[in-house]
């Protein structure tokens, strides 16, 4: 099969594409598509509790990965193709990462614009600095960066672990996303959610916190004296400010957090303006001598 050159656009739509009232539940019209993925694999507990929830109003497609890749981060993959297996309906095995299968879905697999792209349920927080490292947020990520609104969903990592709570609350912020149609979330923006253990109490609006973790290689030799690598080191208790994520969740409550895909840090620009880099002369001087 051909892939497409770019994604439908919005106009092109069937009538799930559009601002979404409550009457897309007539049963004589579509519903609305979300295409899911995660980073804990595709046959992960976390993604098939959030896929049964989602379809009590949606039409879903999973395209996730094989196996657990997670930290994966935005990794997509260049240098090699990929392979793709149905392993039940609209449910797709890909050997890559989470960026790769949202990359392929929405040009290849889903029958349809989606509506959303909904990334989890993630076995394990994504606070603070971990949206940087982590494959969940990244898969939502990919969806925003191709125009199509986008969710991450992380659960506090327990055992044994339980799912439904934090997929009621997923399927409530999806479908209040797609309830609002278009203008929902702004371009180049999605939702990350991070959820305790357990009944979600309720939820917070938050912004990013910090995360500490304990920074270490841990060296260790195989059987033939050569050396080897861990890097990386358990979370810190550490304190953070008050309307973060971290501390929406320590307070027992779901954190939503709105990300940004513009990572320009606007008010460093105006004083890199004033830098004066060896003998080279910025473009401002120039236009202001021209």
């Amino acid at each position: 099969m051909r892939l497409p050159s770019r994604l439908p656009a919005a106009s092109e739509q069937l009538p799930c594409a559009q601002a979404v009232r409550p009457s897309i539940f007539n049963r004589q019209m579509k519903k609305p598509l979300i295409l899911l993925t995660n980073d804990d694999g595709v046959l992960a507990p976390g993604i098939r509790t959030l896929a049964d929830a989602l379809r009590d109003f949606a039409d879903v497609v999973v395209a996730a990965p094989d196996r657990e890749r997670s930290a994966a981060s935005h990794s997509i993959s260049l240098d090699r193709p990929l392979r793709v297996d149905e392993v039940e309906a609209n449910t797709y095995a890909i050997d890559g990462t989470p960026v790769d299968c949202v990359y392929l879905a929405l040009l290849h697999l889903v029958p349809r614009r989606p509506s959303l792209v909904v990334s989890g349920i993630n076995n394990g927080f994504n606070l603070g600095s971990d949206v940087f490292y982590s494959g969940t947020v990244a898969g939502a990520v990919e969806g925003a960066l191709r125009g199509v609104p986008a969710l991450a969903v992380s659960l506090e990592r327990k055992r044994p672990q339980d799912f439904s709570h934090a997929a009621d609350f997923a399927r409530a912020l999806a479908h209040e996303i797609i309830r609002r149609g278009a203008e929902a979330l702004p371009d180049a923006s999605l939702l990350s959610v991070n959820l305790p253990a357990g009944p979600v109490r309720g939820y917070r609006v938050t912004f990013l916190g910090r995360r500490v973790y304990r920074d270490q290689v841990d060296v260790r030799q195989d059987l033939r004296g050569r050396s080897y690598y861990w890097i990386g080191g358990p979370e810190e208790n550490a304190t953070d400010l008050p309307g973060s994520d971290c501390s929406a969740v320590r307070d027992g409550l779901a954190s939503v957090t709105p990300l940004g895909l513009d990572l320009t840090h606007t008010r460093l620009i105006g004083e890199l303006v004033g830098w004066q880099v060896g003998n080279f002369v910025h473009e401002a001087i120039e236009r202001a001598k021209s």
